[in-house]
């Protein structure tokens, strides 16, 4: 397995925190990374997230 950082994907202690219940809060400009929208993909699927004018987030598969 290779276990070397993916460039693409930001440290995770820049794009992440943990939360007292045990889940992952991420920071969408981290995922975005000055992008309006990313792809992501789940399984097979590919998703789109967009960062809309209104300042909201809208995932869309």
């Amino acid at each position: 397995m290779d276990n070397r950082p993916n460039p693409a994907l930001p440290a995770r202690s820049r794009a992440s925190r943990p939360l007292s219940d045990g889940s992952v809060a991420f920071d969408s400009r981290a995922l975005l990374q000055g992008a309006r929208e990313v792809l992501i993909r789940h399984g097979d699927q590919t998703y789109r997230l967009y960062h809309t004018r209104n300042d909201k987030l809208i995932l869309v598969k």
